[in-house]
């Protein structure tokens, strides 16, 4: 991924079309910054999750990870800060 892949995906919404400002982040929805890794950046969408499943972490599709398409990266929230969500490695 270059810097132009980068910048494209900041402020995103995980799982929204990119070419649809309206996918953006909505108001009266929670989202958890993912910090570092293949979608460094991206707003994931938490609301309505549990404290349970938060705490789980995620295994999201990526074509961007180190096991190209149809791979998961994988990210855990951070202690004491469930608003962010680290990469905590890739997944085939």
């Amino acid at each position: 991924m270059d810097k132009d892949d980068e910048q494209l995906l900041r402020g995103r919404v995980y799982g929204a079309d990119h070419d649809d400002p309206r996918q953006g982040p909505q108001r009266g929805r929670n989202y958890a910054e993912l910090v570092g890794g293949p979608l460094d950046g991206l707003l994931l969408d938490i609301t309505g999750r549990t404290p349970e499943e938060i705490s789980g972490g995620v295994a999201l599709e990526t074509e961007l990870g180190q096991f190209g398409p149809g791979a998961r990266a994988l990210y855990d929230p951070r202690p004491g800060d469930p608003m962010f969500f680290d990469w905590a490695g890739d997944a085939p």
